[in-house]
């Protein structure tokens, strides 16, 4: 299962395209509220989530979460630094082994976290700083070093879609779903 974190004003494309794209290839996927179900993005879409953060916790096996993925959005990005479930939540699955997603502004977070320490990123141009130890990758749409996978800012949200069904099903299901949405962006 993928866990996607919705915190109040996060950027609506970011979390809905790579859900879409994700359930495109079969990938169970789950929106998490962090504190209700109907959460407000950035641009005033008010999403229905799967479940909130709260409702997760309380039935949460690690063994099955493969990812877990953070929308940007500089609201949604902060709504989750100060949601301390959220935070712990994040450290788990870093800790369980299983891959993290993180696009624009969201990379901040892991940076602040020191899961960045070292390795390879990309965020929203002009927080470059904000990644604490890690190392900015600068002109390419995403990233992919280990079990972190980054996206620059919404323009790169389809490529990084992809990125995150290729990590976890491989290259040929990232071309079926690119096929089949017509994407003719980035190639794999």
């Amino acid at each position: 299962m993928v866990i996607i974190l919705l915190g109040e004003g996060f950027e609506e494309t970011e979390a809905l395209t790579p859900a879409n794209l994700l359930r495109r290839a079969g990938i169970e996927v789950s929106l998490v509220g962090l504190t209700g179900r109907q959460v407000t993005g950035g641009h005033g879409i008010i999403v229905q989530a799967d479940q909130t953060l709260e409702e997760l916790d309380q039935n949460l096996d690690l063994n099955q979460v493969e990812m877990l993925v953070l929308p940007g959005g500089g609201q949604g990005t902060a709504s989750i630094q100060r949601n301390e479930r959220a935070l712990g939540l994040i450290q788990q699955c870093w800790d369980h082994g299983c891959f993290l997603g993180a696009i624009c502004a969201a990379p901040t977070i892991l940076g602040a976290m020191g899961i960045l320490d070292r390795r390879k990123a990309v965020c929203y141009p002009g927080m470059e700083d904000r990644l604490g130890s890690g190392v900015y990758t600068g002109g390419r749409p995403i990233v992919v070093d280990g079990h972190l996978v980054t996206g620059r800012a919404a323009g790169a949200v389809f490529d990084f879609g992809l990125k995150l069904v290729e990590v976890l099903r491989g290259v040929e299901a990232a071309r079926r779903v690119r096929y089949a949405v017509y994407y003719r962006g980035e190639q794999f």
